[in-house]
């Protein structure tokens, strides 16, 4: 059988068996059971130059065609995120342009996509209150005007404008009222943007999460749902249960997604204690490791559509200590875990990213996340993520005889 090389922390090399590719087949019609978006990244021109402080220059061929991908395992696409490096290497303009070529194609698969809208195309670091909600209210009107559903992500320049939690309350209370379509409240934490301490007025996440559900229930139509990035499952089910009435929890836990999700439906899944008195037993979907793993994810929903908790447990389990690993501290260069793994999987020519973000790991960590990968079926082409792999090790003066090459 094939052999794949792996690499340890001390630069020894020891082989585990390449897997085979696991038989997930799309499904015939939409996902029923939960609503799950995979949160995309951006594929750079391989030629160009994507160094720190550039402006990024997309390969828009490959980034769109991972999105089409996306949709034919019957996954939702979430643009323009951080997982599209928003205030790390997307500058406004590759924004914009990304937002609207990702819509063009959302509606020619018939897919479902929401886009990130946000405050970063401001030039000052330091704005006032009024320019933070305006700078919000001009990426929601483009977001609208594209067809795409707006996710009002967590904004630095709030952050550091806000002086306490009235000016939240005050700041996205004007922003609702602007929305002509609902929007999704993305709660981002400090382990994916230290920027952001403080979110919500206070860095005690039961204090911050009233100010969020005040926010909400003011207007409650106007809000479609919340994503919650903290990687605290506690913190998760606990606004989840307190959420109005048609509103949905979109976990953002990359960590502790599987018990999320699976939630009642699921009575094995690790999640926290939850009041059985809640009509809400489980999280939807709004994932970065969902880019890495459309085709499992996928197979993982299909099997909750079809009544087999343990299947999806069989199915998903395997890839949370995965998505661990891609999202291991500092947890803000998860980016380069999911660009690693698309470029393995063929669905870009040469691992990269914009900035030069794919340098930000280093190579026994990328050698885990290909150990993992392969445990959790999440390879799609495991001969050619072995050739790649030997590849790039032996670029590296690694000498590796007998391994595909």
């Amino acid at each position: 059988m094939p052999q794949l090389t792996l690499l340890s922390d001390a630069g020894a090399t020891s082989t585990v068996e390449l897997a085979q590719v696991p038989a997930f087949t799309p499904p015939v019609g939409p996902l029923r059971s939960r609503v799950a978006y995979a949160a995309a990244h951006v594929v750079p021109l391989a030629w160009a130059d994507n160094t720190p402080g550039r402006p990024a220059e997309v390969d828009w061929d490959a980034t769109l065609a991972f999105r089409r991908h996306v949709y034919s395992w019957g996954l939702g696409v979430a643009d323009a995120m951080d997982t599209a490096q928003r205030n790390m290497g997307l500058d406004a303009a590759a924004t914009r342009e990304l937002i609207a070529r990702s819509a063009e194609v959302a509606g020619e698969e018939g897919g479902r996509v929401v886009v990130g809208v946000n405050t970063d195309h401001l030039d000052e670091p330091v704005v006032a209150l009024e320019a933070v909600a305006d700078a919000y209210k001009e990426q929601l009107h483009f977001a609208e005007e594209q067809g795409a559903g707006p996710v009002l992500m967590a904004s630095r320049h709030l952050a550091r404008a806000a002086a306490s939690a009235d000016d939240y309350r005050r700041v996205y209370r004007d922003v609702l009222r602007a929305a002509t379509t609902p929007v999704v409240l993305h709660w981002l934490g400090t382990a994916f943007d230290p920027e952001l301490a403080g979110y919500f007025g206070s860095e005690d996440w039961a204090a911050a999460s009233d100010v969020l559900l005040d926010v909400i229930r003011e207007d409650p139509g106007k809000v479609a749902g919340v994503k919650m990035s903290l990687l605290d499952a506690d913190a998760e089910v606990s606004v989840r249960e307190r959420l109005p009435e048609g509103v949905r929890m979109f976990t953002g836990d990359d960590f502790n997604y599987v018990g999320l999700i699976g939630g009642d439906s699921v009575p094995d899944a690790r999640q926290p204690a939850r009041d059985p008195a809640s009509a809400r037993g489980h999280s939807d979907a709004l994932l970065g490791a969902f880019a890495a793993l459309a085709p499992v994810a996928s197979a993982a929903i299909q099997a909750l559509d079809d009544g087999d908790p343990a299947r999806y447990l069989e199915i998903l389990g395997p890839t949370e200590p995965l998505s661990r690993q891609v999202f291991a501290a500092p947890t803000f260069y998860y980016k380069t875990g999911v660009a690693f793994l698309s470029w393995l999987n063929g669905h870009q020519p040469a691992f990269q990213l914009v900035g030069g973000l794919h340098s930000a790991r280093s190579l026994p960590h990328l050698s885990r996340i290909v150990e993992l990968a392969n445990a959790a079926g999440a390879l799609e082409a495991p001969e050619l993520a072995a050739i790649r792999w030997h590849g790039m090790l032996r670029h590296n003066g690694l000498d590796i005889p007998g391994a595909l090459a």
